[in-house]
């Protein structure tokens, strides 16, 4: 049994939605487009265990500006994704980042925030008495300077906003299809078809890889080499009856966040990179939160020390082994070959700026909105990594 579709998508969840969005939206494309996902529940994809945050505060200019369209666009979701009167709700809380440092992360803070600043972005820089002022709960022994988001930063339900977009995608014309990509053909320079669990061969005219922590599976099925691997990060619940007011999301210097949820505050850390191996399965381990991220939030906020762990859940980045940072564009060999991967914990945020790129590069040729050319595939083989010095 053959198929064909103009583009194939392989993966479905935020970033593939949002690529099957603006691809359908724009009005220089006729095509056909194909969705290609796995689970239809999204139960387990990285979007969906998310803990569901935008920021502006990167160290790289690209990363800046993808959020900050992130933000635009997520600020009129209600409109731009409206379906039969049906407005788009993701549930966007706007309380900011607030990133901690020592003195020996002082001057990384500081040139993080000249960056931010040259690129627009509102962030206040504060000293320790300053952070005192502001946050009365939070312990400032041991800092030196803290990060402040004051617009355009906060969080939201990613669940809701991979459903929006999917819906929106549906309703101008995007075919979601229940089945897995097993195989790619491929003739030279091209991707001509992908081969599916069903047995179906669907031919392409352009394929592309939205397959998040699964990514590099999806390359080798057409020979290419591609450094994204599933990591697994747990996201912790926890219950603290001591108010905290104006708590934004905090990441302390030595890299545990929380943020309000609801009545409730959610936590977690990234392990270190040598106890970080690639790992798929969604088994909780509690002794991150017991050793590292309890003690380390009951020590910067007090009120912490009595706090009560309601429930916990695992989820995947999509991470770029390499530099941690999204491949967005082009094979420079296998031209109809896009990649939309390896964000790292940042692909939802970025979800709506690079679904957009994707469409572009599809329709037009080329980057028109954001020029991401730094974010190529090519970039490895040159060796010229992006070092994001803002990774959480």
């Amino acid at each position: 049994m053959s198929a064909s579709a103009d583009v194939v998508i392989v993966g479905g969840a935020g970033v593939g939605s949002a690529s099957a969005y603006f691809l359908t939206a724009d009005p220089g494309f006729r095509g056909r487009v194909v969705v290609i996902e796995r689970d239809p529940t999204y139960a387990n994809c990285s979007t969906a265990r998310s803990a569901g945050a935008i920021r502006q505060q990167f160290s790289t200019p690209e990363n800046i500006r993808l959020s900050m369209f992130g933000f635009k666009f997520l600020s009129e979701i209600a409109e731009r994704l409206e379906v039969d009167g049906e407005r788009a709700d993701v549930s966007f809380r706007r309380n900011g980042y607030l990133f901690l440092a020592t003195e020996s992360g002082r001057t990384v803070l500081e040139t993080n925030h000249a960056t931010q600043r040259a690129e627009g972005a509102s962030v206040a820089l504060l000293d320790a008495a300053e952070l005192k002022a502001r946050f009365p709960w939070l312990n400032v022994e041991g800092l030196a300077a803290g990060s402040l988001g004051l617009a355009n930063e906060g969080w939201f339900d990613p669940y809701a906003l991979l459903q929006a977009f999917r819906r929106k995608a549906r309703a101008q014309g995007a075919i979601y299809r229940h089945d897995t990509a097993v195989g790619l053909e491929r003739a030279g320079d091209r991707i001509v078809a992908v081969k599916l669990a069903s047995g179906e061969r669907l031919a392409c005219g352009t394929l592309v890889n939205a397959a998040g922590p699964g990514a590099g599976r999806v390359a080798a099925m057409a020979g290419i080499e591609l450094p994204v691997g599933p990591r697994k990060r747990f996201v912790y619940v926890v219950d603290c009856r001591t108010p905290l007011p104006g708590c934004p999301l905090v990441i302390d210097a030595s890299g545990v966040w929380v943020r309000p949820e609801g009545s409730a505050y959610v936590c977690g850390v990234s392990p270190p990179e040598d106890q970080d191996p690639e790992c798929d399965d969604f088994e909780l381990d509690y002794q991150p939160f017991e050793e590292v991220v309890w003690p380390t939030l009951a020590h910067r906020i007090p009120a912490f020390e009595a706090i009560k762990l309601q429930r916990a859940w695992a989820g995947h980045y999509d991470y770029n082994t390499v530099d941690q940072n999204g491949i967005i564009g082009r094979h420079p060999q296998v031209t109809n070959f896009v990649f939309a991967n390896g964000f790292s914990g940042h692909g939802i945020q970025q979800s709506p700026a690079t679904g957009r790129a994707v469409a572009e590069l599809i329709v037009h040729g080329k980057f028109i909105s954001i020029d991401l050319r730094r974010f190529g595939y090519e970039r490895f083989a040159a060796n010229q990594p992006i070092l994001e010095l803002n990774v959480v």
